[in-house]
């Protein structure tokens, strides 16, 4: 435990701290992230001042040897200062990223799923941590999304992220808390230069920050303007998107050919982006969708991403999220939604609106096994279902995913229903031949 002289008097926290905390978002309730370290605790002094009804947050990552005496910290402060504390322990995997990464996403998890509509979660990020965030990443070699550093505020879960003191140094947080007598718990690893942020902060930023003294204000304003182009990148991406996709979430190929390469590669990362994916980290950006547009034909190109593709089928750019679907057939329990795997399918059976109390028919739902064949009407002759649904322009993938129902025809089993594509006259419209409705839909929809 840390801890400076005596407890000054609540409202004379100095106007560089408070200032940033005058006007914040309007919220349902406000929190307060709580590491038990000197910014988060000050920023809970500060904070509990003007806004009584607060609660802090302590997120318990059990690494540390001390965990416990960080968490009972927490909650010992929030006792001084009547603040609610809401702690949730989290397990922390080590991925390809490294140990820092995995927590960083555990904790974030945690909050996402805490945070529900309208809440506002403070949190103590300070000049410092901006700009070694910012060197972090180019060191990385990000863009310029990266190196506009962290926002001040974004949205998070059901609710927001607020970072007031963005533009405070640490120095000056640490001057105030020993001033007036802050106690917090310092982090056994923060000595340890085995992390790669801690190794930037301890070896790399104090002799920067000796060297240059206005190293923070520098860093911040090339940050500023970084954010700012990433803005304009986006404004244009939504512009050209515009012109460039159709009414099914697409993008016509002529069209985006028309792009500049650099324009093109805007496109496709804010659409990635948009759509909620990581952007992939891609060295050859303009060489990957040159391939794109100018494949033959008849070849099927593609750019994987981490949980999508972009695939080109027919003049036109797909984004597709990875599925699933079952491997067996499932039956139709009426009134019962089916979701489909992971594909987007839901198929529901219910009583017609001339209904009669006719018995629920056994209806099977499938993927494609090959040598299917469709009768589009009663009288009609039967067709290949592979030759109709090319030429309903369906992508190979989809073909892949779409469910086939089976059910009572004329004679032996028939296919009554291709995804959303068609459906037999005896289950759709008023169901007047069966008296159940058969409705498929994309949960999307």
């Amino acid at each position: 435990m840390t801890a400076g002289g005596k407890a000054a008097p609540g409202d004379s926290w100095p106007e560089d701290l408070l200032g940033p905390l005058r006007n914040l978002p309007a919220h349902r309730k406000l929190w307060v992230a709580l590491s038990g370290g000197l910014d988060s605790s000050l920023l809970l002094h500060v904070v509990a001042e003007r806004h009584p009804d607060v609660t802090a947050l302590h997120i318990n990552h059990q690494l540390q040897p001390n965990h416990l005496q960080t968490e009972q910290a927490c909650r010992a402060l929030c006792v001084h200062l009547g603040v609610p504390l809401e702690v949730r322990r989290v397990s922390v995997v080590p991925g390809r990223g490294g140990l820092e990464l995995a927590a960083r996403d555990a904790r974030y998890q945690a909050f996402h799923e805490l945070l529900q509509t309208d809440d506002l979660l403070l949190m103590a990020h300070h000049a410092d941590d901006q700009a070694e965030t910012v060197v972090f990443r180019l060191l990385r070699g990000t863009g310029v999304n990266g190196l506009g550093g962290m926002p001040v505020s974004r949205p998070l879960g059901a609710g927001a992220l607020w970072r007031p003191w963005l533009g405070v140094a640490r120095e000056r947080l640490f001057q105030v808390a020993t001033e007036r007598g802050v106690s917090w718990v310092e982090d056994p690893s923060n000595q340890s230069d085995v992390h790669d942020r801690n190794y930037l902060r301890l070896e790399v930023m104090s002799g920067l920050k000796q060297r240059w003294p206005g190293l923070l204000q520098r860093i911040a304003r090339s940050a500023r303007a970084c954010a700012e182009s990433e803005q304009l990148n986006r404004r244009l991406a939504e512009l050209q998107w515009q012109s460039c996709s159709d009414d099914r979430g697409r993008i016509e190929l002529p069209r985006f050919a028309s792009l500049g390469a650099l324009e093109r590669v805007n496109l496709v990362r804010w659409w990635i982006a948009h759509r909620g994916f990581p952007v992939p980290g891609l060295a050859r950006w303009e060489q990957v969708l040159g391939e794109l547009i100018e494949a033959a034909p008849d070849k099927l190109p593609e750019l994987q991403g981490e949980g999508f593709a972009i695939r080109r089928y027919r003049q036109h750019l797909y984004l597709v999220p990875d599925f699933q679907v079952p491997e067996t057939p499932c039956l139709l329990e009426p009134d019962t939604p089916l979701c489909w795997g992971s594909s987007g399918w839901v198929l529901m059976l219910t009583p017609g609106p001339e209904w009669a109390g006719q018995a629920c028919p056994e209806i099977r739902v499938s993927t494609r096994q090959g040598g299917e064949r469709l009768r589009l009407a009663d009288g009609q002759p039967s067709r290949v279902l592979k030759t109709w649904l090319q030429e309903q322009g369906v992508p190979p993938w989809e073909r892949a995913a779409l469910p086939l129902a089976w059910g009572p025809g004329e004679g032996a089993d028939d296919l009554v229903a291709v995804g959303d594509l068609w459906c037999s006259e005896r289950y759709s419209e008023g169901a007047h031949a069966a008296g159940w409705r058969l409705v498929v839909k994309r949960d999307c929809d």
